[in-house]
């Protein structure tokens, strides 16, 4: 059997997609199947380490990003995506796998495009509550849709529709709470705030944070993954502001945290500041206290309607980009840190928000209908 997957661009689209990977081998594995060959088809790897520990082979594909407003760069990509198109058939011919797993976006388009030509079996993954462009349209043609919040359900035909959460690897499932905070080296049981602002960091996030820093590390930890393109102005401007402070060793800004580090930093944290994006689903996982802080709608459709579902299971708060100033961060984080019931309520909201099994349930419906067209 052979299964390409495809979709990608962030960490938000990739990393769900080494979930799959993952469970298809533990469920052949474990079912005694024959071992299948599996294709990543995106622009670049993303992470090598993580195709190469889960035997992915990386087929690169072109895609260019048609945006929603005017632009001459439109154009180009539009060449890039015939070019792009015409690789993919070629590509997913000389393959000829007996399925193709989606999670959407762009880069996943002429890898679509070549299975509705090739006739292959298509399974797609929609991460956000209201669906992206590309997937809309493989939606129509598609096998069978999972989809991570039920609001997206609407959107394509209820027949072909389940409710399955987001795909989590298994390594970041479970904060790592013992020795936590040696790791870290946090020497005291302050609570710790944790703050990611996604897989590329976020100017924004870094912005608010250091505006409330001198206050917030008088009473808490925080661990600030800053992205790797902000770290070193982010700790230029810190060592400044917190210069004469006395507690400035309680802020410990990363680049990014790695599968340990961020285990680690997870079992260490008290409350979680983040995006909207596929982040939700591992802080619905680990049980935490969030607040939330979507991209504005008129940057990303997705993560303003991701976040007021996910608050409205309990889980979260929600501070919109407007309304971001450094009286109302530093209030929501002392009144949810400080009370054990909110933060209790947070919780039983984001266990509740949670599907541990999201992606051993695609992943099972990715080896069936792999098995049928194989027959």
């Amino acid at each position: 059997m052979k299964i390409i997957l495809t979709g990608g661009g962030t960490g938000g689209h990739f990393y769900p997609i080494i979930a799959i990977a993952e469970s298809i081998r533990k469920i052949t594995k474990a079912e005694k199947l024959i071992e299948p060959s599996l294709y990543y088809m995106g622009p670049k790897q993303y992470d090598e380490r993580a195709l190469f520990e889960n035997g992915v082979i990386f087929e690169r594909s072109y895609a260019g990003k048609i945006r929603r407003y005017f632009s001459l760069l439109n154009v180009f990509d539009a060449v890039k995506t015939v070019i792009g198109i015409i690789n993919a058939v070629v590509c997913v011919w000389r393959i000829y796998p007996d399925v193709i797993f989606s999670k959407g976006g762009y880069v996943s388009f002429p890898v679509l495009v070549a299975a509705r030509l090739l006739r292959i079996p298509v399974i797609i993954h929609e991460s956000d509550s209201h669906p992206g462009r590309v997937n809309l349209w493989a939606g129509k043609f598609a096998e069978k849709i999972a989809v991570s919040y039920k609001e997206a359900s609407e959107y394509f035909p209820k027949e072909k529709v389940a409710f399955t959460g987001n795909p989590v690897r298994r390594e970041v499932m479970e904060p790592a709470r013992e020795g936590a905070r040696e790791f870290l080296k946090l020497e005291s049981d302050l609570p710790v705030i944790l703050i990611l602002g996604g897989s590329q960091g976020s100017q924004r996030i870094n912005e608010a944070i250091i505006d409330v820093l001198p206050e917030l590390v008088k009473r808490y930890y925080i661990i600030h993954q800053t992205g790797k393109d902000n770290i070193e102005e982010i700790i230029h401007t810190a060592d400044v502001i917190l210069n004469e402070s006395l507690y400035r060793n309680r802020y410990k800004p990363f680049a990014y945290l790695n599968t340990l580090a961020m285990r680690m930093a997870s079992g260490a944290a008290t409350l979680v500041i983040s995006r909207a994006g596929s982040q939700i689903f591992e802080i619905a996982l680990w049980g935490i206290p969030s607040i939330i802080i979507p991209i504005p709608e008129e940057i990303s459709h997705d993560q303003t309607s991701n976040a007021f579902a996910y608050a409205s299971a309990g889980a979260c708060s929600v501070i919109e980009e407007i309304n971001l100033t450094p009286h109302v961060l530093l209030a929501e984080v002392d009144r949810i840190a400080e009370s054990p019931d909110i933060r209790k309520k947070m919780r039983a909201g984001a266990q509740h928000f949670a599907h541990k099994d999201a992606a051993d349930t695609i992943a099972g419906e990715v080896i069936r209908i792999g098995l049928s067209h194989n027959q």
